[in-house]
């Protein structure tokens, strides 16, 4: 191995990951109520996500899947979406990345959490091959919270893949 696949293997901290985006929901972003679409913010999940993902990996990584959403406020138009995002844990060539939404009221400075979701990413090379990961070292006890829970998670998903394959047979 070269040093420049060691130095990509080097555990990194969590922090090297943190990303935030920030988006202003405009009209066209938005259903006949004035609301946010669903969709779109979704899409902006998927972006958010792959900017850690992005950092922590030093390569391309695509999206292997997305758990479930609650909306939990509506956001509107002229509302400020932010989207912070890093890597919860790394195994082998994918990565769990954590992205927490709040919408910002900039007139009135009020903020509230819209949504989380935990994505799974694979880092790739330029022709689509998995490449291993540098793993992630945890700082903060919210940090090795979402680290541990990222194995549960994992752990879950893969019980219910099996039932689900299971149930078809």
């Amino acid at each position: 191995m070269d040093d420049k696949q060691n130095d990509n293997l080097r555990p990194r901290p969590v922090s090297e990951s943190k990303s935030e985006m920030i988006e202003l929901v405009l009209p066209n972003d938005t259903n006949p109520l004035g609301a946010l679409l669903g969709g779109r913010l979704m899409h902006w999940i998927d972006l958010a996500g792959a900017l850690a993902a992005h950092r922590h990996s030093h390569s391309y990584a695509v999206t292997a899947s997305m758990d479930h959403i609650d909306f939990l406020v509506p956001v509107h138009v002229g509302d400020m979406v932010i989207l912070q995002s890093a890597v919860n844990r790394v195994f082998h060539s994918s990565m769990e990345v954590g992205v927490k939404v709040l919408v910002e009221n900039y007139i009135s400075g009020t903020r509230q959490k819209v949504a989380t979701a935990y994505l799974t990413f694979v880092a790739v090379d330029r022709f689509g091959r998995k490449l291993q990961v540098a793993p992630v070292v945890p700082e903060t006890e919210e940090e090795q919270r979402r680290y541990e829970g990222a194995l549960r998670r994992r752990e879950a998903s893969r019980n219910e893949r099996e039932r689900r394959q299971a149930a078809r047979r």
